[in-house]
């Protein structure tokens, strides 16, 4: 079906900046290309510096830490930044006057692309009426920092690195003990010296000149191959075919509502490059958490980033499910925080691993990971991934559900604490995971084992999709599930629940004393189902209440607490997954108006900033700050963020599926979204296509088995 005419905003091509509202620019912005685990930082002129948190990143590990060109000894004027795909863009400069000429002539244009190294193509061209002799030079420089000395500013500098020149090909390497590391850099007809490579041309009056230059890390004496070699066409590159494949296989989506659609190609576009695969598994996609800091796999976002893209693109989570399986947890071991069907918290590739958590490549400290993937197993089959092809995860949930039970409730009370097995690993183990995110009302930090509550919900909502994989598989047991879920939502309420606050506790403590704080885990309780019906209506009033909102999201903590601050990392930010996940809790719950108001608060915070939604961003109140304010580390693009668009589109149809009863729900679009259209929603072993506007929706393509039920039920939830 294609999109009707008068819808304009294709998520493929449209890459207008919405207007409306003011820019939300963060004061000092830098240019960002990601492909898979690699990403290079710069600032917008190309170079690299390494008193920044600027370079080129493979397997978490800075191989370029400084590389700034000139002519002439002089800096190129930036003009422009020319993105067209996450791993490249074209970056556009001018070359200082030459002398007896008014204006400068020279053009300088240089072609990025990033992928286990990098490859630049240099051009410069001359706009003037003789020829100009130059000199075009590159200096360079490594440090072979591990990613999170660069982040905090610790890299040591570049004392051990040993470095020489070639020819025309600059060599860098380090020998720490754990590996060698190396990195040669390559430029034909370059004229070498240490840190330094020269061209001397001359370019005639209205021609160009043109080379390539390579970035090639090497780990044990062995080179990386690159992504985009310099003697093949880059289309014909790994990145550019997967980018296309991606492209092709997500749906076409088209919504009058023009910042939804900007938020849409942009969020398709980065959730395409976020990607990354196990070579040895090269089908199961999985997202990395989020460039620039995070280019690696994190149970817990990749987990809620495909739950958030089920509908859209089931295949992201499935693959994310099996390489998760596949790296599940099989003894105890206190440095990891590994147990026995435990789902890992991040998979690290760093040059020093002794800076990763607990020494090792693999970290299990999240106390989430686990149910949240049984959820996501559960999801995957309403939306129609075959209970036979989700069968080779059946031990992996078995094995998850035992944790649980077994590990994850510590004590036999019923709740799932955390609590770390060493000084190496982290102290605050939910997805508020700073040092300083579980402090009271009084000022009192929670002392571990520590029950959060949204843990809880996410347990509550494992046990509900444990039972219905039980039915689907033929297993045994589904109503011994449901009864543990149900028991698990009265003691939780019991526990939880503080009356002269009319809200749930953030967590207990280790002597199970309620931690008293108004905070948006409580809006995850919202969406997974645990809330008790008859406290929903005063759940969604405090969460919609000025301490709490802010006109642009959720906080993370009430403005009324002593700990409040709107620009740290969660004592009063917005993250935008956050925001919307407490959104689709609040629908399922029946409070559309409210769940709607917050999806479109969130759709100005995406206009203000152009489009793609950050990490987070400050927690300052919409009336007293006109936009949002940017908070300076947040990263972008970063997968929950990326995927809360389609989750606001969701939101606002109401879509869900259970394609095991036979069913696909939808309502018409809000006034605010106005009409969408959906081509090619993958369904089971369908593809449907769906016009959606404020008088009705219509769905094509349905199989004989499915129909479309209409509205959701608001009892029948959405996790």
């Amino acid at each position: 079906m294609e999109p009707r005419s008068q819808l304009q905003h294709d998520v493929h091509t449209d890459r207008t900046r919405p207007r409306g509202l003011p820019s939300a620019d963060a004061p000092t912005s830098t240019v960002t290309l990601v492909e898979g685990s690699s990403f290079c930082v710069s600032d917008f002129d190309g170079s690299m510096q390494p008193h920044r948190a600027d370079g080129l990143f493979v397997r978490d590990t800075r191989v370029i830490s400084s590389w700034r060109l000139t002519v002439d000894g002089a800096a190129v004027e930036p003009l422009a930044v020319i993105p067209a795909e996450p791993y490249e863009c074209l970056f556009v400069g001018r070359a200082a006057a030459r002398a007896g000429h008014p204006e400068p002539t020279v053009i300088v244009e240089r072609r990025r692309f990033v992928g286990q190294g990098m490859r630049e193509d240099v051009t410069v061209r001359n706009f003037g009426p003789e020829a100009v002799g130059l000199d075009l030079t590159l200096a360079v420089d490594v440090d072979f920092a591990d990613l999170f000395q660069v982040k905090e500013h610790r890299a040591v500098g570049t004392g051990d690195v040993g470095h020489r020149h070639v020819g025309s090909d600059l060599l860098f390497w380090v020998d720490r003990g754990a590996s060698q590391r190396g990195v040669r850099v390559t430029a034909p007809g370059a004229h070498g010296t240490p840190h330094h490579l020269t061209f001397r041309i001359v370019v005639d009056p209205q021609d160009s000149w043109t080379t390539t230059i390579e970035v090639l890390p090497s780990l044990d004496q062995h080179e990386i191959a690159p992504v985009f070699p310099s003697d093949r066409p880059v289309e014909s590159a790994q990145p550019a075919h997967r980018m296309r494949g991606w492209h092709d296989a997500t749906p076409r989506i088209v919504a009058q509502n023009t910042v939804l659609s900007q938020a849409l190609s942009t969020s398709e576009r980065d959730l395409g490059a976020l990607r990354i695969t196990d070579p040895d598994h090269p089908d199961d996609d999985v997202v990395a958490a989020g460039a620039p800091w995070f280019m690696a796999l994190f149970g817990r976002d990749s987990l809620l980033a495909g739950h958030m893209m089920l509908p859209f693109a089931p295949w992201l989570a499935v693959g994310t499910l099996r390489t998760l399986a596949r790296l599940q947890g099989r003894s105890v071991d206190r440095l990891t925080d590994e147990e026995p069907g435990k789902i890992l918290h991040e998979v690290r590739l760093g040059a020093d691993l002794s800076l990763a958590l607990g020494g090792d490549s693999v970290y299990y400290g999240s106390i989430d990971s686990t149910p949240l993937f049984v959820m996501l197993v559960g999801q995957a089959l309403r939306w129609g991934v075959p209970a036979e092809d989700l069968r080779p995860l059946r031990d992996a949930v078995e094995r998850a559900c035992r944790w649980i039970v077994e590990y994850g409730d510590r004590d036999g009370d019923g709740f799932v604490e955390y609590q770390r097995g060493s000084d190496r690993g982290l102290e605050n183990q939910g997805w508020k995971d700073s040092f300083d995110a579980l402090v009271d009302d009084e000022g009192r930090p929670a002392v571990a084992p520590i029950a959060l509550a949204e843990v809880q919900g996410y347990c509550y909502a494992a046990f509900l999709a444990r039972a219905e994989l039980a039915e689907a598989w033929g297993d045994g047991g589904a109503e011994e599930w449901r009864t543990r879920a149900e028991e698990l939502k009265r003691r939780f309420h019991e526990a939880f629940w503080i009356e002269d606050l009319d809200f749930y506790a953030m967590a207990l403590d280790r002597h199970k004393r309620p931690v008293r704080v108004v905070s948006s885990n409580i809006g995850h309780c919202l969406w997974s189902g645990i809330v008790d019906d008859a406290f929903a209506d005063r759940v969604v009033a405090r969460l919609m209440s000025a301490e709490m909102f802010t006109g642009f999201g959720v906080r993370t903590r009430s403005a009324a607490s002593p700990a409040f601050n709107p620009a740290s990392y969660h004592n009063g930010s917005v993250w935008p997954h956050d925001t919307v996940l407490t959104a689709a809790g609040m629908a399922r719950y029946g409070f559309r108006d409210e769940a709607l108001r917050v999806a479109e608060a969130l759709l100005d915070a995406l206009e203000a900033f152009g489009g793609q939604l950050p990490e987070l961003f400050c927690g300052f109140d919409r009336a007293e700050k006109p936009v949002p304010v940017p908070y300076p580390t947040s990263c972008s693009p970063q997968a929950w963020a990326a995927a809360a668009p389609f989750e606001i589109l969701r939101l606002a149809l109401g879509l869900e599926a259970d394609v095991p009863r036979g069913e696909i729900r939808l309502r018409p679009a809000p006034s605010t979204i106005g009409a969408v259209s959906i081509a090619r929603l993958p369904l089971g072993s369908a593809r449907v296509d769906i016009e959606a506007s404020p008088q009705g929706v219509e769905v094509e393509g349905l199989p004989a088995e499915l129909r479309h039920a209409g509205d959701l039920d608001s009892a029948a939830g959405t996790v």
